[in-house]
């Protein structure tokens, strides 16, 4: 009879805030428990994976957790082992895909408190039971607090910040969980709302007013220059007449502006105006005889906006134009790529630095077939890579070192305290204080110490191909030249970072950005555009992108 292979264990720890280590969710706590709980049923700990300081509420900062699910798919362990499952994740909906990402790669899951392991018809039952039980009471919760916001802004007290010319004063307590306070109107705040009403009452239009306010030094409620967005935000505020507006759009975290709400709550509110309701009136006219929208004088296609950059304040560039009449008396309409700063805050922030369009995209075209077409571009482009690959693996390897070093040195100071603590040789609160300090430091330096491992496994010691290199930009110039415009556009916002401008406003550098879901994607066999609609036209297998590739051309 063949023995049963070993069960090798990964050990996945998370804690986020001091609060949470007061209730019993320290790190030590929970690698006390799993690690007594896998020699009680004689388990084999592959590696403590451990994200210290770090919110469950998404996995882009959770370092060791990514290098856990990678290690998962090299086949290192086949157990997973959390103490409670919300360490795991705090959304229902992503512990469920985490979980089933983990059984498709033979990997079984189980927490120590809830008592579940996946590796059973029973426990995978329970674990979407007790999903949609959770999901039910976040539902719960939300909803409740939202009938409370409603609640408040239907009897005129704000939710949340307040805008420019407001600040909120604390008037005290009454009760342990109730703060008194109450919106006043901040003076020297007011003088710069009441202006940007008046300018737009008088003719003024969200360009101009913005410009004028950067100039004489006014800056929005965060400290950053006024734009457009932010003049028309103000001006759509009812609160500066006295309003309450509440629930103006819907599940703003996943919709954005795109889930504005069809009637949203308006309510008298209990704070002082800022405007009159007369010159409220005035500029609610004005709005609505500008919102009629205009007949395009010209149309173009622009495949670069938001990837050219600014070479005075490095903002993205946007579309614009210009019609100029010549000797003949016909019109010509030239078209540019303009600083978005200058044309949202105006010349004060920054200047036009327009490059022309059609100049713009065609060297991007030339540069690729000149890269590919002189080997000795690419293969210089290529060392470039490789140079800069182990320069870059070099410090951060000496750095993990540092990290580790002071980490064991933290450890060492911790044991010394406790000896003294135990021997009535130190104060009790300053014990407490010291401990704190060296957790705190210790919880900072594991997380840098997971982010550095993350990059070296990114970077990836292997030294990049040549053909590899010279196939992915070859797929990428042919599908370029073969596509519709939406598809060579969705192509260049994938692979195509960031394209600088020199001095003299001509394109310097081009950085492209290829992994392995664009490769997968885009730039491997693809159906023929003739067979399929939106397919991206090319045949033929691409060799395998084992890594992420900055390439500057």
């Amino acid at each position: 009879m063949s023995k049963a292979p070993p069960l090798l264990v990964a050990l996945y720890v998370r804690v986020s805030t001091e609060e949470q280590a007061e209730h019993g969710y320290s790190i030590d706590a929970q690698l006390d428990k799993l690690r007594s709980y896998c020699q009680i049923f004689g388990m084999t700990v592959f590696k403590e994976y451990v994200d210290r300081g770090i919110s469950g509420k998404s996995i882009e900062k959770r370092f060791e957790l990514q290098q856990m699910l990678r290690d998962a798919k090299s086949g290192l362990f086949n157990l997973v082992l959390v103490w409670r499952l919300n360490r795991l994740a705090r959304n229902t909906l992503d512990l469920l895909q985490i979980v089933e990402d983990l059984r498709k790669l033979n990997v079984d899951f189980r927490s120590f408190s809830e008592n579940f392991d996946t590796s059973t018809p029973a426990g995978k039952f329970g674990l979407s039971m007790l999903g949609s039980v959770g999901e039910l009471e976040r539902d719960t919760i939300v909803e409740n607090v939202k009938m409370g916001l409603k609640y408040r802004a239907k009897t005129g007290r704000h939710n949340g910040k307040v805008p420019l010319g407001y600040k909120i004063t604390d008037l005290g307590s009454n009760g342990p969980h109730k703060r008194i306070t109450q919106v006043e109107i901040v003076p020297a705040e007011a003088v710069i709302v009441k202006r940007i009403f008046e300018r737009f009452a008088s003719g003024q239009g969200y360009r101009s007013i913005a410009n004028q306010l950067n100039q004489d030094g006014y800056t929005t409620k965060p400290g950053k220059a006024f734009s457009i967005c932010s003049v028309k935000d103000i001006l759509d505020n009812p609160f500066y007449v006295g309003k309450i507006r509440y629930s103006r759009y819907e599940n703003w975290s996943d919709k954005r502006r795109k889930g504005k709400s069809a009637a949203p709550i308006i309510a008298n509110g209990v704070h002082p105006p800022i405007i009159s309701e007369e010159l409220w009136n005035k500029v609610l006219m004005l709005r609505e005889k500008r919102s009629v929208v205009s007949i395009k004088k010209f149309s173009g296609e622009y495949l670069l906006t938001g990837l050219i950059k600014c070479p005075q304040c490095g903002a993205s560039m946007t579309a614009s134009c210009t019609k100029n009449k010549l000797k003949d008396g016909s019109t010509i309409t030239r078209m540019y790529y303009s600083c978005s700063r200058f044309r949202s805050m105006g010349s004060s922030v920054c200047s036009a630095n327009s490059v022309r369009k059609l100049e713009a995209e065609q060297y991007l075209i030339d540069r690729l077939q000149e890269v590919l077409s002189k080997p000795h571009i690419l293969r210089a482009i290529v060392k470039s890579i490789n140079d800069r690959q182990a320069n870059r693996t070099g410090p951060l390897k000496e750095e993990l070192d540092s990290i580790q070093s002071r980490l064991e040195q933290l450890e060492e100071r911790k044991r010394k305290y406790f000896d003294l603590y135990e021997f009535d040789e130190f104060d009790r609160e300053l014990f407490s204080g010291r401990i704190g300090e060296l957790d705190a430091e210790r919880d900072r330096l594991s997380s840098r110490r997971s982010e550095i491992e993350s990059e070296l496994h990114c970077n990836n010691t292997q030294t990049v191909n040549y053909e590899i290199v010279r196939s992915l930009v070859a797929r990428f110039e042919a599908l370029l030249q073969k596509s519709s415009f939406e598809q060579r556009k969705t192509l260049l916002h994938l692979i195509v970072s960031k394209i600088t401008l020199n001095e003299k406003r001509q394109v310097d550098k081009i950085e492209l950005i290829f992994d392995e879901t664009t490769q997968h994607h885009f730039l491997s066999a693809a159906p023929s555009a003739l067979a399929a609609e939106g397919a991206f036209p090319f045949d033929g297998k691409a060799p395998e992108l084992q890594q992420r590739l900055t390439i500057t051309i």
